[in-house]
């Protein structure tokens, strides 16, 4: 009984000093990459809504009312930037939130859409250690009601320059690198720590952690692809999301698509990557979650290549499947890279 009541007087006493668990911050991530990475910053004083979900196409998105609602409650908005979002600023304007946005790439060094089919010798990435800054989403926004008009553009121009103007012409895919990754953990760090000083030693507790992972990851994808000859380091993707990666990683991918989802493969676009195939002896194609297969269903039956199942592009997979983590995803892009690239002739 006393200790009962020892306990019972212990309780109240810390209710009453204010060192009870506070309420969890509630934080809104625009897609599930970014609401991963807040999650293992955040811990247990976070609650992370995702906008986007998994295996969704943060392209193509369209808000609904409980986005709104979910904004409006937040404490924390946490977006990629880059014109990732086409959504973003509708959807903020609506709501009246008013409270801090943090702009995850903020600190990336962004490179155009498609440079990598240009400059496909890039080895270690340049802006991987790079400080390209910008205010949150205002240099991402854009005439959202247009957004579409602008992705129906000259598809055949578009995918010779791998150019798309919906992005203002830059890639916003910056997480493929996992350089990149490590500044947005930075980012969202600094994001919770602005609006929480009370958890921040934690939030650098668990940062520090998480980014010890991503460490060990990235030596592990560096070494795996680094051990793959370079004639051989050629991938055919569904659209145009592996920029980043391309760059860091030494790897030339090719896609019918450009870096957004919403613009259409030409059908000279799907001819010229039948050729490619046909010359670069690529035997492996990759779809992405997000993407429909068709495409590539196509280009495999007309040149020969097989489809070597999913790549995960811009949003994770569901619980229980490989991608359901940023570092699972990223670790199963590279497996399944490293297995197709060794086949190519």
């Amino acid at each position: 009984m006393r200790v009962t009541t020892l306990l019972a007087s212990a309780a109240l006493l810390a209710l009453a000093s204010g060192t009870a668990a506070a309420e969890p911050l509630k934080v809104v991530a625009t897609f599930s990459i970014l609401g991963d990475m807040v999650s293992r910053v955040g811990g247990d004083r976070v609650e992370v809504t995702t906008l986007v979900g998994p295996n969704g196409d943060a392209h193509v998105y369209q808000p609904t009312p409980a986005d709104a609602r979910s904004l409006l409650g937040a404490d924390l908005v946490v977006v990629n930037g880059l014109g990732f979002e086409g959504f973003l600023d509708r959807l903020l304007t609506a709501a009246e939130y008013k409270g801090p946005v943090v702009t995850a790439a903020a600190a990336v060094t962004p490179i155009a859409g498609g440079e990598e089919e240009e400059e496909h010798g890039h080895g270690e990435a340049a802006h991987a250690d790079g400080h390209g800054h910008g205010e949150a989403h205002a240099e991402a926004g854009h005439a959202h009601g247009e957004a579409h008009a602008e992705a129906e553009h000259d598809h055949e121009e578009a995918q010779a320059d791998g150019h798309d103007d919906h992005h203002g012409g830059l890639d916003p895919h910056a997480w493929q690198s996992i350089a990149n990754a490590k500044l947005y953990v930075e980012a969202v760090t600094d994001g919770l720590c602005g609006v929480d000083a009370s958890g921040c030693d934690g939030f650098r507790a668990n940062a520090a952690t998480y980014t010890a992972e991503l460490d060990a990851l990235e030596k592990d994808v560096k070494a795996r692809i680094a051990a793959i000859p370079s004639e051989k380091r050629r991938v055919i993707t569904s659209h145009d999301a592996f920029g980043y990666f391309a760059a860091a990683y030494g790897v030339r991918f090719l896609a019918p698509q450009g870096v957004s989802t919403e613009s259409e493969a030409s059908a000279s676009d799907v001819a010229r990557l039948v050729r490619q195939v046909r010359e670069t002896g690529v035997k492996v194609l990759f779809v992405e979650n997000v993407s429909d297969p068709r495409l590539l269903d196509q280009i495999a039956r007309e040149s020969g290549a097989r489809i070597g199942g999913a790549l995960y592009s811009d949003a994770l997979s569901p619980a229980g499947e490989p991608g359901a983590t940023y570092i699972d995803m990223m670790r199963h892009n590279a497996d399944a890279l490293v297995s197709a690239m060794e086949q190519n002739s």
